[in-house]
């Protein structure tokens, strides 16, 4: 079997393993997020916080739950990192420096899980267990929430109520995420993946050097990490990495882990608003775009120039050989149109196009199908600006989902469009006029701001994968990225609930035969169309300093 082939049957197998899942897993969390009962744990983790969870919210006071928790989140994994050296079952390892600390937390409590260290050689086991798995299941519950209080504003009427952000919370955690992650890391260690709390081992001699490894609760972190799209890994090399990812089964087993989420909240979102073609119309969006890049990026690094890449059967620089170019193309283009960032390749050794591709899959605001939460409200941002355009065209008031989209949603929406540009552009131009940012780039040239670029564009849409060929553990990028991470998850936040809280509170319009008819083929074709045109206009320029110059060049 050739390579292109493979690529093709497991691009095939996980569409099918995604179409299974997207029904059942969809109404399911619709019925969580829907329902007034609570589980007995639930009913002791309200009492322990002192949180009535019957209690609806306005957005300002949802908002502000979402920040205090996200706040305190970020001290207490500081302090854990900071403290690493006087805690038990810390490997020896010391306590993290104050500015990799702040970018540690940051990190991981904004769901982007940047990490500018190495892993098996920087965080014990009471630091990965209890700091960074924790907030990779809150992190990706509190995205969550936030979609959730969005969809409630487009299905509720005459109320400027969204729900209860410690409700939601607590239900996206126990009902969801622990019960998913719980069958993921069993699959994981019965294909291989490493499950312990063991010590540093010596493995032997390595260019003159002794070789170490130390082991984790790795199996149950990366299936934490891929299901709640944070992208984190125990070791450096990442879902590279054997113990992290065995296996080609593995492989796909972890892409479908990080997508089935994102794409069956489509199917919520359908069956919370009344309407199930709706949530079709999102997913034929998402699944155009996801499919799209995938078959680009195929196409990219499958279409190589040389004899060396024809003899290997593909770019292989950077590519683990047991996993092969189709399947580290999926995992590239679904790592980057999600909030995941874990990689099983280094996006650094791709073509010059492969990799501007997982740049502009990061540059879509990762909504296809995106983060769990952040794709679906970043999807249904889109939307509102798609139904804008259509009304312009037609001279009519537009409409989205019964709700009129007046002047206070479209600043709201233009504001959640514009801030993650924004905050990408000005950071790395920045870190390219000062004298010593550049000093980090291993590379020059296209290829080297191309690594400044995939970095913050990384950074302030959550992401947290990287070019590799970046030196970040340093004062400045630590703490820019980090400053990146923090306005690129809070502020489109704030828009995106105030947004909700103005939906909410509208009579519903009736549908009139001038109404544009959002379930159709029409109108997902003119959301295709919006969210690439948008992002072409704003990102080119930048493109084409680097990842289209490389390609051209080669």
């Amino acid at each position: 079997m050739g390579p292109v082939l493979a690529g093709v049957l497991q691009l095939l197998a996980l569409i099918g393993a995604l179409a299974l899942a997207y029904i059942p897993l969809g109404n399911y969390m619709a019925r969580v997020y829907s329902s007034d009962k609570h589980l007995r744990v639930e009913k002791w983790i309200y009492k322990g916080i002192g949180a009535d969870p019957n209690t609806e919210m306005r957005w300002p006071a949802y908002l502000r739950s979402v920040l205090a928790f996200s706040a305190v989140g970020v001290l207490f994994l500081y302090l854990l990192q900071r403290l690493q050296g006087i805690l038990p079952g810390s490997l020896g390892f010391s306590s993290v420096n104050p500015a990799q600390s702040f970018n540690t937390a940051v990190s991981f409590v904004t769901n982007t899980n940047w990490q500018s260290y190495y892993g098996e050689q920087t965080m014990g086991h009471v630091v990965q267990t209890a700091g960074l798995a924790v907030q990779n299941f809150v992190s990706a519950a509190v995205g969550i929430a936030v979609a959730v209080a969005l969809v409630r504003g487009f299905a509720r009427s005459r109320t400027g109520e969204l729900g209860n952000f410690w409700a939601d919370l607590v239900r996206g955690t126990i009902r969801i995420l622990v019960p998913l992650s719980v069958v993921a890391a069993l699959v994981l260690v019965a294909c291989g993946a490493i499950q312990n709390f063991s010590g540093i081992h010596e493995v032997g001699q390595f260019m003159g050097g002794h070789q170490q490894w130390n082991g984790g609760a790795v199996a149950s972190q990366e299936a934490i990490k891929e299901v709640g799209t944070n992208g984190g890994g125990y070791f450096n090399a990442n879902s590279a990495h054997p113990f992290e990812n065995p296996t080609p089964f593995t492989n796909l087993f972890e892409i479908f882990l990080l997508l089935v989420i994102p794409f069956a909240l489509t199917r919520t979102f359908g069956v919370m608003v009344g309407s199930i073609k709706q949530g079709y119309a999102i997913l034929a969006t998402m699944a155009t775009i996801w499919v799209g890049f995938v078959a680009l990026m195929m196409w990219t690094e499958f279409a190589h120039h040389g004899p060396a890449l024809q003899i290997a059967g593909g770019a292989m620089e950077g590519k683990e050989q047991r996993i092969g170019v189709g399947a580290s193309s999926i995992f590239a283009v679904s790592t980057t149109l999600t909030s995941t960032g874990a990689v099983d390749s280094f996006h650094s050794s791709f073509t010059g196009l492969g990799g501007g591709i997982t740049i502009l899959g990061m540059q879509l605001g990762e909504i296809a199908p995106g983060g769990t939460g952040s794709g679906l409200y970043g999807m249904l941002i889109m939307a509102v600006i798609a139904v804008f355009i259509a009304g312009l065209m037609v001279g009519r008031t537009p409409e989205y989902l019964g709700k009129k989209i007046g002047t206070r949603e479209m600043k709201l929406a233009a504001c959640y469009i514009l801030i993650t540009p924004a905050l990408v552009l000005i950071f790395a131009a920045a870190s390219m006029a000062l004298p010593t940012p550049p000093h980090s780039m291993l590379n020059s040239g296209a290829h080297g701001f191309s690594e400044v670029l995939y970095a913050f564009t990384s950074a302030a849409n959550n992401n947290g994968s990287a070019f590799a060929g970046l030196n970040a553990n340093t004062d400045w990028f630590n703490t820019m990225t980090g400053l990146a991470m923090v306005l690129g998850r809070f502020l489109p936040m704030v828009f995106v609930l105030a947004l909700a809280g103005s939906l909410a509170e509208q009579k519903p319009v009736p549908v009139t035969a001038g109404t544009l008819r959002t379930e159709k083929p029409l109108f997902t074709g003119l959301l295709v169309g919006a969210i690439l045109i948008i992002t072409g206009l704003t990102y080119f320029p930048a493109l084409a300093l680097g990842p289209l110059a490389e390609g051209l060049a080669s």
